[in-house]
């Protein structure tokens, strides 16, 4: 078999590299592409961002995303569910029933290890 490659036989032709790694589909677990989809979903990151920095595609990473959601969001035919709100009673005595409007409610919720600390308008409450 003839081949002529328009360049001189004689001397450097060119550069031949070759690439290490992995190739192909790459096999991604659910909780990596949770992982993947969660940091995605961070305050200020851009979807594209993430997708390069795990070789994935940005198109990817939006149905990660999706799917993420579909799994935390409860069933339709689940009502919303409430937890139990429970009042402990100061040591102060109490001139009045009601606090004054302008006066905040503590509010504190515990979640397992975690808690928020806030402060409401009793109104909202």
């Amino acid at each position: 078999m003839d081949v002529d490659l328009d360049v001189p036989t004689a001397g450097y032709a060119g550069r031949l590299e070759v690439l290490e790694g992995p190739t192909g589909r790459r096999v991604r677990s659910e909780a990596e592409r949770a992982r993947i989809a969660a940091e995605s979903l961070m305050p200020g990151v851009q979807v594209a961002a993430v997708a390069r920095k795990h070789g994935a595609t940005r198109w990817q990473v939006y149905d990660w995303r999706r799917r993420l959601r579909q799994q935390l969001a409860p069933p339709e035919s689940m009502g919303p569910m409430f937890a139990p709100l429970m009042v402990e009673e100061s040591s102060a005595p109490q001139r009045r029933m009601r606090p004054p409007k302008s006066t905040p409610a503590k509010l504190e919720i515990v979640i397992d290890d975690m808690v928020i600390r806030t402060a409401v308008d009793l109104e909202q409450l």
